[in-house]
């Protein structure tokens, strides 16, 4: 756009696109940092594309269920991404599918998805479900057993993924 253009358009409704680009990019709860979970993300189409990969790669299929208002999960998150030995072990065994499974407004978030993997959420968040390249449910893993202190055990998390390794 010129610059003669955009004097054109009027200061509200430059304001509203503002205010809706803002609302669309923030996180869904501010005080827990960046989103970690996609809001509008279709778990179930997730784990089909996972699964192709994982049947390419000879992986297997690492479900992350959680919110973007639990402080475990963001704890997790970090786990997986900041400890270079765990981010390793994921990216060589491992396809990982985030699933968010939140509750807002009424609506539950990939709640069909919950229940076809055995809703593994009753065990609480985060919760972690592995499946085999077929789509087969091999375990499901609670992650307070892999928490040291304040975080998650980067070497709990390891022992935990190499378990369940192809």
């Amino acid at each position: 756009m010129t610059p003669v253009a955009i004097k054109s358009i009027p200061m509200k409704f430059l304001t509203f696109l503002l205010i809706l680009t803002t609302a669309l990019t923030a996180a869904e709860y501010p005080q827990m940092g960046e989103d970690i979970y996609d809001v509008q993300a279709d778990a179930s189409e997730d784990i089909a594309a996972a699964l192709a990969t994982a049947q390419a790669e000879n992986k297997r299929v690492l479900l992350k269920f959680g919110a973007n208002w639990c402080v475990w999960c963001h704890r997790l998150s970090e786990t997986f991404h900041l400890e270079d030995s765990v981010a390793q072990n994921l990216t060589q065994n491992y396809v990982v599918v985030s699933g968010d499974v939140n509750t807002r407004h009424g609506t539950k978030r990939n709640a069909a998805t919950v229940a076809r993997y055995g809703n593994p959420t009753q065990h609480g968040l985060p919760v972690l479900v592995i499946l085999d390249a077929d789509g087969q449910i091999l375990t499901t893993q609670e992650t307070g057993a892999l928490e040291k202190g304040s975080a998650h055990d980067p070497a709990k998390v390891n022992a935990f993924l190499d378990q369940w390794a192809p």
